[in-house]
């Protein structure tokens, strides 16, 4: 049982085998039922849903249900924005408000605010990218870097960190792909207040997305089961690393030789340290997050391993100070 006393929580937080594998089968497949999750760990539906209450209450454990911007042909745009110290939490909580960011940052020091915005591909990349930004002398520089490739993390499927379940386990708790193949199922305008919905709580029943939307329960059922069945919806948990023992959060931009841009990122997405990696345009073009137990186990990932690898010319850092935003939904 590893019992940790973390900065913003009233008590310690036990975290135990079976949590890590209840998050597990949950990463898995999101809205797997508390019965299905049960038969898979050995242990009653009851147990789950007590198990899960919890991480939801004392760990912040959260599910959230998010448009798959790579199975809907959208553009991912990953944002630096350096501001001045007094005025980067304001303008961060404005950018994690916004419902087309999926995840904002503050690093360096408290003065500069990562994130990454999801650009449907048809839109006006000028009007969503530099209109909508926050428009203030208090932002000293805005970069914008267009995702080309995904190798890990988000959309792409659960990183090395998850090893609690066995490889039987997770092909019992795997969403079953549709008979007939992915349908061509997309999202539509009238979709926006089941995907609000979703971000906010994944696991939300059908009878509470009817509420949501306005829907019958049968329609929610059916346009939730299409959606996911389809691709253009995945599930994702969100969840604070301290608790698992890894206190250090670090985003790292690499320059690394256009021959070798291809293995290094299939590299990365084999270490489990990393759980976002993804080729980008710009000055540098790999980004990463390395999640790490201290900085010196960082130190030695990167002294050791990732400036080992072929190709890697450049790295560029900055540790996690707060997440404003991990997925889902902000208020």
């Amino acid at each position: 049982m590893l019992r940790i006393s973390t900065f913003g929580y009233a008590c310690a937080v036990e975290i135990d085998r079976l949590d890590r594998q209840v998050t597990h089968a949950l990463r898995i497949n999101g809205r797997a039922g508390y019965r299905e999750i049960g038969t898979v760990l050995g242990v009653s539906d009851q147990t789950v849903a007590r198990r899960y209450r919890r991480l939801r209450e004392e760990a912040r454990l959260r599910v959230v249900g998010l448009p798959n911007p790579i199975e809907l042909g959208y553009e991912t745009w990953a944002l630096r924005l350096r501001a001045a110290p007094d005025a980067a939490l304001p303008i961060a909580s404005a950018l994690a408000r916004r419902p087309d960011t999926t995840w904002v940052s503050i690093t360096s020091g408290g003065t500069e605010i990562t994130g990454s915005v999801h650009v449907p591909a048809s839109a006006d990349r000028e009007a969503l990218l530099l209109q909508k930004l926050p428009r203030t002398p208090r932002v000293v520089s805005v970069s914008a870097h267009c995702v080309i490739h995904n190798y890990v993390g988000g959309a792409v499927g659960p990183d090395l960190r998850d090893d609690s379940l066995t490889a039987e386990q997770i092909a019992a708790l795997a969403p079953s792909p549709p008979a007939g193949g992915r349908s061509a199922t997309h999202l539509a305008d009238a979709d926006a207040p089941l995907i609000e919905a979703l971000s906010w709580d994944g696991r939300r029943s059908y009878a509470e997305l009817s509420a949501a939307t306005g829907w019958p329960e049968s329609t929610a059922r059916r346009r939730v089961q299409e959606l996911f069945e389809s691709g253009s919806l995945y599930t994702d948990v969100e969840i604070e690393p301290s608790l698992y023992g890894f206190r250090a959060v670090v985003v790292m931009w690499l320059s690394v030789a256009p021959s070798r841009v291809a293995s290094v990122g299939n590299a990365l997405a084999r270490h489990e340290e990393i759980v976002f990696a993804a080729a980008t345009t710009g000055p540098s073009n790999l980004q990463a997050t390395a999640i790490c137990e201290d900085m010196p186990a960082f130190y030695r990932y990167v002294t050791e391993r990732l400036s080992q690898l072929d190709g890697v010319e450049r790295i560029e850092s900055a540790p996690v100070l707060k997440h404003v935003k991990q997925m889902g939904s902000v208020r």
